[in-house]
């Protein structure tokens, strides 16, 4: 059998930097039609993270830093065979401000899922093993089709229609169905069974209790899902040790991709790295954070890491990635595997 179906993880999940042109503007170079995009601003301008999916449909924005209901702006105003289209909006296209975009490939095409209690319209890569799901609620418990053929990892859900709820995210590495954490929040992670109704997702469906915040009664809602696919993308957990000469963590291959979120304590900030945004090689320490507008964080040495053929190396003493005895949950892509399909090692970068 082969260590992996995904030679090259670019081919399903790209980082992408651009420059603003306050016009429209056509971003290339993703290397495949997007049906996720995630932009976020690098400079001291600030702006909101703004995410567009192919689901909801063009023009609809949703922030990750924020309880914000669902906008429709001037953002993306298309997705394209490789890469996107803005419109004029300053917020992911002003002009001469550098941007950061990260994207991933779903379908290309929508299904009705009838897998769950509740119907949903999915847009599901079961190779790369990521979907978008769109589902209204209905108040009461309930199951939603997700379309993966494996049960997912992680889920990250968002109320779209009334402002004030939370991205509430699901993962398989805190102790049970019953916790969660805030994708828009220092918050540690907490219980409660109306998220998720304290009940695993299954290879069809994941499961909604009565919290508006997963299942708002006639509400509309978005739920990203990810199943780990070796080779290519990694959720797990790991302990700090407040060194830096750090924790190693393996993941099986080049990190293209990494969040971080310190999880046993409230006050830490999630942070996000990529193998784009960072000028030099190792080490890596140029973050932005998925909670906050903050631009981007350079030469922090104390969130430092670096990128290994095989995994994630900690190199800084930051309580925010690297604390001793601390406890973090995270998600990583793939650059490359550590090998590939047919037996060949790659190198570290």
């Amino acid at each position: 059998m082969a260590y992996t179906t995904i030679n090259k993880g670019s081919s399903y999940f790209n980082t992408v930097l651009y420059t603003g042109t306050g016009a429209s503007n056509s971003v290339t170079g993703v290397g495949f039609k997007p049906d996720w995009v995630w932009i976020k601003d690098r400079s001291a301008n600030a702006y909101n993270h703004a995410l567009f999916d192919a689901v909801r449909g063009v023009t609809k924005l949703i922030q990750s830093n924020t309880t914000n209901a669902e906008q429709t702006t001037s953002g993306v105003s298309s997705f394209d065979t490789d890469g996107f289209t803005l419109g004029t909006d300053i917020g992911m296209n002003q002009s001469s401000v550098s941007f950061a975009s990260w994207n991933w490939l779903g379908a290309n095409t929508t299904v009705s899922n009838t897998s769950g209690t509740i119907t949903s319209t999915v847009s599901a890569n079961t190779t790369a093993g990521f979907s978008i799901v769109s589902y209204t609620g209905t108040g009461v418990v309930a199951t939603v089709g997700h379309g993966l053929g494996v049960a997912p990892n992680i889920i990250i859900v968002k109320q779209r229609t009334v402002a004030g709820n939370h991205w509430v995210m699901y993962n398989s590495n805190l102790p049970s169905a019953n916790y969660f954490l805030y994708l828009d929040s220092t918050d540690s992670q907490q219980t409660a069974a109306g998220f998720f109704n304290n009940t695993a997702p299954t290879s069809s469906v994941f499961t909604i209790g009565t919290d508006a915040q997963t299942n708002g009664n006639t509400n509309n809602l978005i739920a990203y899902c990810f199943a780990q696919i070796r080779g290519y993308s990694k959720f797990g957990s790991y302990t700090g040790n407040g060194d830096a000469n750090g924790t190693f963590v393996y993941t099986g291959f080049k990190p293209a991709f990494l969040i971080v979120k310190r999880y046993n304590d409230a006050g830490y900030d999630w942070l996000m790295y990529d193998n784009k945004r960072q000028v030099s090689f190792n080490v890596v320490d140029d973050f932005l954070k998925p909670n906050t507008s903050d631009a981007e964080t350079t030469g922090n040495a104390n969130q430092s890491l670096d990128f290994l053929s095989n995994g994630v190396k900690f190199r800084g003493s930051g309580a925010s990635s690297n604390g001793s005895g601390a406890s973090y949950i995270y998600m990583a892509f793939a650059e490359n595997p550590f090998v590939t399909s047919g037996g060949i090692p790659v190198t570290a970068r």
